[in-house]
């Protein structure tokens, strides 16, 4: 499993070059750092599983994070160039990657801020818990991908039939949504450059543990897509009879 992450919240004109950099090494050069020495092990044994730790935003873009957004896409293009070497050279070793939504966890209380407010991740939010599961779905499962929460499905989705109406909606509501009441603490520490958890381990919860979902049916349907595709038959199935019926 590849999750080297870090980021700034902030507007791109905000954003240092040094701080774009340090983004992009961690989150993206980190992924493909991770599964470079995965490969080297994995190739020689012909199997296993590589699972990339991706984002709705590794589709679609939203403001505030803009260096963070820009990494994702990189992974999610860079994993569809490997997965298309492996099956060149027939390998039995599979990558995917995991969609993962707005998750509760420690990121939002130590990555940089550049804003006057606390950020917070996009709503609906859930649980780790859910991307845990669908991670070790994804490692034990030949899937291209899975995508994980159903405001996941709709981001990507909606981005590919109508990504001018994700801009509009996007530019009027990505601010206030990443934000909420309450000034951020100045000078706060943040794991940028270095690492804040060193001394003390945070757990993998945030501080939205009251907002969060436990639970994705979204995911629970897309693990068993089988009872999915039982339940359309059935349905057309239905139909169908109905009308002959008639």
């Amino acid at each position: 499993m590849n999750n080297a992450t870090a980021t700034v919240f902030g507007e791109f004109k905000d954003i240092t070059p040094q701080e774009f950099k340090r983004v992009t090494e961690v989150t993206y050069l980190g992924t493909v750092y991770g599964t470079r020495a995965a490969l080297r092990r994995m190739l020689a044994r012909d199997r296993g599983t590589i699972v990339q730790v991706g984002s709705a935003l590794a589709y679609r873009g939203i403001p505030l994070q803009s260096a963070y957004c820009g990494s994702k896409h990189a992974i999610q293009g860079f994993t569809e160039a490997v997965r298309c070497e492996l099956l060149h050279d027939e390998s039995s070793v599979w990558i995917t990657m995991v969609q993962l939504p707005a998750l509760n966890t420690p990121q939002f209380s130590w990555s940089r801020n550049k804003m006057s407010r606390k950020t917070q991740p996009v709503p609906p939010i859930f649980q780790p818990e859910v991307a845990g599961e669908a991670i070790f779905f994804a490692a034990h499962h030949r899937r291209r991908q899975l995508y994980v929460g159903l405001p996941t499905v709709i981001s990507i989705v909606g981005n590919g039939l109508a990504p001018g109406v994700g801009d509009w909606y996007l530019g009027r509501t990505g601010f206030d949504s990443q934000q909420y009441d309450g000034r951020e603490e100045p000078g706060r520490p943040d794991n940028l450059f270095s690492p804040v958890d060193d001394e003390q381990d945070h757990g993998t919860h945030g501080t939205f543990d009251s907002r969060a979902r436990a639970r994705s049916p979204q995911l629970w349907t897309s693990m068993h897509r089988w009872l999915g595709f039982a339940a359309a038959g059935l349905l057309f199935g239905g139909a169908a009879w109905l009308r002959f019926r008639r």
